[in-house]
């Protein structure tokens, strides 16, 4: 039996994966968390053997905090439940440590399937996303300029090229709007680019955000 912790900021979507999990006979939810301190918190006081992650959830990051939860119980399996699609969250947050990255949109009986083969020791992953893991681990190889960036930089990046502002990062990841107007200062000269137009231009063409 693998005992697993379901974290989700909406309590709608945890009682929905609770069901679904809970009709496997070989899988048993112990646990719940619906931000980063609570799933911290699970970490340390629960035994259990698969944490089904939210990478959007308050607080910390979803990179950072696979990077805290591998630190505390190294043996610790992640399966990643975004509904960001895109390839670079998924090859991020299996080089922070996750086993799989699965989208919200994926089948109940697709969960079932990658809890299992986690569980058992194995990855979950696209093999768009196993392509873009062995590229990278090739020697010589150029990653494009955004893979420069921390995982802070990243995610601040790609939401405002999505449109959200300076202050509504803030409020979402609950930082304050200067360390976000900081980490977009650094990122943005990371990569070259000096106003707003431009980031869009590129979150587009590297396929960041949909048009």
């Amino acid at each position: 039996m693998s005992r697993i912790v379901i974290a989700d900021d909406h309590a709608i979507v945890r009682e929905g994966l609770k069901r679904i999990v809970g009709e496997a006979p070989d899988l048993q939810v112990v646990g719940e968390a619906a931000d980063g301190t609570e799933v911290m918190e699970r970490v340390r006081g629960l035994e259990f053997d698969l944490l089904v992650l939210d990478l959007s959830m308050p607080g910390r990051s979803g990179m950072e905090l696979i990077k805290l939860v591998k630190a505390e119980k190294p043996r610790l399996r992640i399966l990643v439940l975004s509904m960001h699609q895109e390839t670079q969250y998924a090859v991020r947050a299996i080089k922070s440590g996750a086993s799989g990255y699965l989208t919200k949109e994926s089948a109940p009986a697709q969960l079932v399937l990658a809890l299992r083969k986690i569980a058992g020791g194995g990855a979950y992953i696209s093999a768009e996303v196993a392509e873009q893991l062995a590229l990278g681990a090739m020697p010589g190889a150029a990653g494009a300029p955004h893979e420069a960036l921390s995982d802070r930089e990243f995610d601040v990046l790609r939401r405002l090229a999505g449109g959200a502002s300076v202050t509504d990062i803030a409020a979402a990841l609950n930082l304050s709007v200067k360390t976000v107007s900081t980490h977009k200062a650094n990122g943005m000269a990371k990569l070259g680019l000096s106003n707003q137009s431009e980031l869009v231009r590129y979150a587009l063409k590297q396929g960041l955000i949909e048009d």
